[in-house]
């Protein structure tokens, strides 16, 4: 055999494996999603279905909301807005045959942005084939609808192929990738982060002497509701002394200059949601790190 043909002979080789393993990611998405839309799907139909002849309303989806969260820690999607939102998503594709099976190809967040911009059957149709096909992701799709793509393609104004670019088109696990489906599964992106999360709740009381002793727990993945859309806070603690909140995000590596940013928009809206009359408002400063960098930020 010619020596000189085997780097080639290997990098087939590991590009065909390479193949393979993306093939296998998309389909065990797909099949995630699938079931998670289905979820969905039966939730919006079974409030629909209490609803009536009943006199439920909105207290009533939001006692649901509560309570599934309670049974549910971490895991978003349970929302009263978001149950509302399974609601219509019953609601609007039970009875359309063509398109009920299609919302299952694409993700949640996807779903949503056409269900809610999209008020005409074949703009939804549209849409939710060309996030299928190109692997949009959700920017990706806002951007096409404000840019109204799908009036341009019936006029044919827009050409695909043209204008799609080959790497997107090749991501096609982007129309289903999503946070609400990492989270169903229990296996949020950051899992190394989770497990640290774990760690600490394990041994909660002595991590909290570590702390000083003045702290008490508040919550873990203490779940923030702004507009339409949910927010998770790693650890939610109350500093004694000082009457103020203090929220922790766990970061696995590096403390990066982004943290800040974020844990800046949690404190502002603990600030406006949470904090008590008599509590102190919150300001901003960086804890001491352990060997796996804890990032703390007070509301003080």
């Amino acid at each position: 055999m010619n020596k000189s043909l085997e780097p080639l002979k290997y990098k087939g080789l590991l590009k065909e494996i390479k193949e393979r393993i993306r093939s296998a990611q998309y389909q065990a998405l797909r099949a995630v999603n699938k079931e998670l839309i289905s979820l969905y799907w039966d939730i919006g139909k079974m409030i629909i279905k209490r609803q009536q002849g009943e006199t439920w309303g909105k207290s009533v989806i939001e006692e649901l909301a509560n309570d599934l969260q309670i049974e549910f820690p971490g895991i978003r999607g349970f929302s009263a807005s978001n149950l509302w939102r399974m609601r219509e998503f019953y609601r609007s594709y039970n009875k359309n045959k063509k398109l009920a099976p299609l919302v299952r190809e694409i993700a949640w967040t996807h779903n949503i942005v056409i269900m809610e911009l999209c008020k005409d059957n074949l703009e939804r149709e549209f849409y939710i084939r060309m996030t299928r096909k190109m692997g949009w992701t959700k920017n990706v799709l806002l951007h096409q609808i404000e840019n109204k793509t799908y009036e341009k393609t019936i006029t044919n104004q827009t050409n695909f192929d043209a204008t799609v670019s080959d790497a997107i088109r090749s991501q096609a696990k982007l129309a289903v990738k999503d946070e609400y489906l990492f989270d169903f599964l229990d296996l949020g992106e950051e899992h190394s982060e989770r497990q640290l999360e774990q760690a600490v709740l394990a041994k909660i009381e002595g991590f909290l002497k570590e702390l000083g002793g003045i702290f008490t727990f508040v919550g873990s993945q203490y779940r923030l509701e702004i507009g339409d859309k949910e927010y998770f806070i790693d650890l939610l603690l109350y500093h004694r002394h000082l009457k103020c909140l203090v929220a922790i995000e766990l970061k696995v590596g590096e403390f990066l200059p982004e943290y800040i940013g974020k844990m800046q928009f949690y404190l502002a809206a603990l600030d406006d949601l949470v904090r008590l009359k008599d509590e102190n408002p919150y300001c901003l400063f960086p804890a001491g790190t352990t060997e796996k960098r804890v990032a703390v930020c007070q509301a003080d």
